[in-house]
């Protein structure tokens, strides 16, 4: 596992537009959020930080760097911009949010590295890659690659990417964790959360946060289902539960 330990179970941000909802989460005891400038609403978290009232040191926050910034100068405008936005001096990890667009190994991966080198960035990841894109990333990267976020919930369980996670030794940060709902429709997971009276997505966060190197960011901003989601952190799911849901037959990609 990487030096520092990601909380159990993250709070994805994508459509949260309110500022109460992100102090909210950090109240009910998230600790690690991950926004985008993609999502358009980096102030909306740091405002809802400023509110929650916590130390900045206790809140481990991350936000992606989109494919029109990534240029080696764009790197550097952007997340300034950035953390101007999130009211922050430095922000714990920055992801490479695809490889897309203006991406080019040797030109964004060193701008990163840079900022990591100035104190604005703390750890560097990226999203949606491939293995053979990670096998680029580590050969041209100084900084240890962190963290690597993709689309995995039970329709769609990433084995490749978790194997090269657990051999390289950085997190594999589970996205739409809840297979946009879909998960709660999948009988191995009802008949698990039936067993442990608990519901549908405490089992599939269960199921990905027991894994070694996994770390799931539900999205949510709901509430009750901030708490629920939260509380994942304290089922421990056995041998069986968990054979029970990687069985499933039927793999389904959501985004692309």
């Amino acid at each position: 596992m990487p030096t520092e330990t990601l909380p159990t179970v993250g709070l994805g941000t994508m459509e949260i537009d309110d500022a109460d909802r992100i102090a909210d989460a950090i109240a009910a005891g998230y600790r690690h959020l991950d926004t985008a400038q993609i999502y358009d609403n980096e102030a909306v978290v740091g405002r809802g930080i400023e509110r929650a009232g916590v130390d900045r040191e206790d809140v481990f926050l991350a936000t992606k760097v989109w494919a029109d910034s990534l240029g080696a100068d764009d790197v550097r405008e952007s997340t300034a911009e950035s953390l101007d936005r999130l009211g922050v001096d430095a922000v714990d990890l920055l992801y490479v949010h695809r490889p897309i667009g203006d991406y080019d190994p040797g030109e964004t991966l060193p701008a990163f590295d840079r900022l990591r080198d100035a104190g604005a960035v703390d750890h560097v990841g990226v999203s949606n890659f491939t293995a053979d894109q990670l096998d680029t990333v580590r050969e041209t990267l100084d900084a240890p690659l962190f963290a690597h976020q993709v689309e995995m919930h039970p329709l769609y369980q990433q084995e490749e990417l978790l194997a090269y996670a657990r051999r390289h030794d950085h997190y594999l940060v589970a996205y739409s964790p809840l297979a946009q709902g879909e998960a709660f429709d999948l009988p191995a997971v009802t008949a698990v959360a039936e067993k442990h009276d608990a519901t549908a997505a405490q089992v599939s966060l269960a199921w990905l946060a027991g894994k070694e190197n996994v770390v799931p960011i539900p999205r949510s901003a709901s509430p009750t289902h901030l708490r629920e989601n939260l509380a994942a952190r304290d089922l421990t799911l056995d041998d069986e539960d968990v054979a029970r849901i990687e069985a499933i037959d039927r793999e389904k990609k959501l985004f692309e």
